[in-house]
């Protein structure tokens, strides 16, 4: 009686058993897949926004820049400034006694508002040899780099930003840190610059910062622009920003609204040195690409080759992009505050 109980018991045939882990098999199948293609959705999204979130954040860095060029403090007169004045004590200057140099002084020594340099790499390029048979220009040697380093680009523009500044605490011994240069007024020269960068076969660009001080104490006539922390401790000298730059673009216009070309830069022989306090807004474009491959496949067209994607500039400055990376620009107008008033 207990043995045709147990007979009577229903199980699973093989066959069932298969069924089931077949359907099984491709419900997993099909929540993976969902899963890879939401995923890769997702990270896509994220390092879009990170190129455009970081490519904001340097525009924003730059726009303050800019607005400050030329900007000048004045002190002005004070009761208590003017009895150290006539007592002799350490007091400070009405106005900014800095000497300015300017205009036709090299790009390098100038104390131009903005200055901006096209198509040139790095903080500076060496000055061309004097042996008129092997002499190289600004644009041969950033050429030369690039071709060296296997890139073949328009990039970048550089841009040369000076501005002034104050600090009362820096007029005397008794009230100064330890170690400070007895100068109230400040005038800083900011500078942004690309430079080449690679990952082994991966070759791109970085944006670099400089900021220089006009050191020059009371009393003095002369000075230099330097970046030492005893000086100027809030100085610094080629501070990367953002790797995977493909282009940097500076663009001046004037008072009229019309583009200064070429870009007005100080020099004896320069013609445009006239129009260097005329400017009144500056158009700038970065463009920044993805660490790693953004998109899955190439476009073809009829004959078999890969249709380029065009990363447009502000002047003659497109290009045409074959690889799988991802490239986002930021381009704003920022129109100076302190310039030709």
């Amino acid at each position: 009686m207990r043995k045709n109980k147990f007979n009577n018991v229903a199980g699973f045939t093989l066959l069932e058993i298969m069924l089931g882990v077949v359907i099984s098999s491709i419900m997993m199948a099909a929540m993976y897949t969902t899963y890879n293609v939401v995923n890769n959705s997702y990270s896509q999204v994220v390092d879009r926004a990170k190129i455009s979130r970081s490519g904001r954040d340097i525009v924003g860095m730059i726009m303050r820049d800019i607005r400050l060029a030329g900007f000048k403090y004045y002190y002005g007169v004070h009761k208590e400034n003017e009895d150290h004045r006539e007592n002799e004590d350490p007091y400070i200057p009405r106005e900014d006694y800095l000497k300015y140099q300017g205009l036709t002084s090299s790009v390098y020594e100038s104390h131009d508002p903005i200055i901006i340099i096209q198509d040139e790499l790095g903080y500076k390029i060496p000055e061309p040899s004097s042996d008129t048979t092997s002499s190289t220009s600004d644009e041969d040697t950033t050429t030369s780099i690039k071709r060296d380093l296997g890139y073949i680009d328009f990039c970048c523009d550089k841009i040369h930003i000076v501005y002034g500044d104050f600090n009362e605490d820096h007029i005397s011994e008794s009230h100064s840190p330890p170690d400070t240069i007895n100068q109230p007024y400040k005038r800083y020269r900011i500078t942004y610059y690309a430079m080449p960068r690679s990952n082994k076969n991966d070759f791109y660009y970085g944006v670099y910062k400089t900021k220089e001080s006009w050191i020059q104490p009371v009393g003095e006539t002369d000075g230099s622009w330097k970046t030492d922390k005893k000086n100027c401790p809030e100085c610094f000298e080629g501070e990367l920003i953002r790797d995977h730059l493909v282009d940097m673009e500076f663009i001046a216009f004037n008072q009229h609204g019309r583009i200064i070309n070429p870009p007005p830069r100080p020099g004896p022989e320069s013609s445009s040195r006239k129009d260097l306090y005329n400017i009144r807004s500056v158009d700038v474009r970065l463009t920044f690409r993805s660490k790693k491959e953004f998109y899955r496949f190439n476009k073809f067209d009829a004959g078999g080759n890969i249709i380029p994607r065009l990363v447009k500039g502000l002047g003659d400055r497109t290009t045409e992009i074959k690889d799988k990376y991802l490239r986002d620009s930021v381009v704003v107008t920022i129109h100076t505050r302190n310039i030709g008033q």
